[in-house]
């Protein structure tokens, strides 16, 4: 146990250290920077910010020469993107360091350190997630294993079309028509528009501020659910198919047990196994969130904040965003 153990750790350590390394160079190759943005749009600029980015190499650069320069000499651009390669690779080093010390930097958009950005932000997009799973698995598996004890037969055909219809359309789409339709007032007006919670909801007591959050959840739920139903019921039927061919299963069935008594106490039950399984692979998603449908709803997680990462050029937080995701990644598999 111990060994094996201890062969995953050493292939996933340089596997993680190389996805952050590549990682680290293509946010260096992206062009404009933060403290760029801010000026360009009269924003002001910590000085601590900019005393960080400089001490921990994400100093505003641009593009390297090497890039604009096709038309200079062969050794020249070799020697440019050697220097350029090098002098970064000691910044990555220098950022590695600090992560060892979980020092992730801070953010250049407030200033303010990017683990509490994270902290904030994690708390909702686990809630979010979290019932999305659960409300997934409780419908995907049943519907799964009736499907496949209706194998080939009408009613799997139409769960396998409906389900199959319902993935093929964009959770964007879903999104605005839920809106639209829902919480905009055109229709009905029966959902919040945008957010996690009403206005002046903090001095609410505490029963009625968890209904107002789970009433703001409704629509965002709805987007991220129906599209994973196809997958894991699918899933689901195949796993149930394999187990309903074991020789346990023909054992209790010459035993005389009740049909219902195989299927779901014996079937069932080993069906679960693969697709408690498969949830780790669901651990990445968990923590990193979804951009779009977080963008769309205006829910504060981890999705959005990754997105206005990417706008805004902050460096320190796309890289402890990618660091989180790759090592989650890396363990769940």
């Amino acid at each position: 146990m111990w060994l094996y153990l201890l062969k995953r750790l050493l292939l996933l350590i340089p596997t993680f250290f190389g996805i952050t390394l590549i990682t680290f160079l293509i946010i260096k190759l992206a062009p404009g920077d933060p403290v760029s943005l801010k000026v360009a749009f009269n924003e002001g600029v910590k000085a601590e910010v900019l005393a960080h980015q400089a001490e921990s190499g994400q100093d505003p650069i641009t593009l390297p020469h090497w890039m604009t320069s096709a038309l200079s000499p062969l050794p020249d651009r070799v020697k440019q993107v050697s220097e350029w390669f090098f002098k970064n690779v000691v910044y990555y080093g220098q950022w590695v360091r600090q992560i060892i010390a979980f020092d992730f930097g801070l953010s250049s958009k407030d200033g303010r350190p990017v683990l509490s950005r994270i902290l904030e932000a994690l708390p909702v997009t686990l809630l979010l997630n979290v019932i999305t799973l659960v409300i997934v698995y409780t419908v995907s598996i049943p519907i799964g294993v009736l499907s496949a004890l209706r194998r080939d037969k009408i009613e799997d055909k139409a769960m396998m079309v409906v389900l199959f219809v319902l993935y093929s359309m964009p959770s964007f789409w879903i999104g605005m028509l839920l809106l639209m339709f829902f919480a905009s007032g055109e229709y009905f007006d029966w959902f919040p528009l945008v957010g996690l919670s009403s206005d002046g909801s903090a001095l609410w007591p505490l029963g009625a501020r968890v209904t107002d959050v789970m009433w703001h959840l409704v629509l965002p739920v709805i987007c991220l659910t129906y599209g994973s139903f196809a997958f894991l019921s699918r899933f689901s039927r195949t796993t149930f198919l394999e187990v309903a061919r074991q020789d346990f299963m023909r054992t209790a069935r010459a035993k005389g047990l009740a049909y219902r008594a195989v299927i779901w106490k014996h079937g069932f039950r080993n069906t679960l196994i693969p697709l408690l399984t498969l949830m780790s692979t669901l651990l990445p998603s968990l923590i990193g969130g979804s951009v779009i449908v977080e963008a769309i709803f205006g829910i504060p997680g981890m999705g959005q904040l990754g997105f206005e990462a990417v706008l805004s050029r902050d460096r320190n937080l796309i890289m402890a965003i990618s660091t989180l995701s790759a090592l989650l990644t890396l363990v769940s598999l």
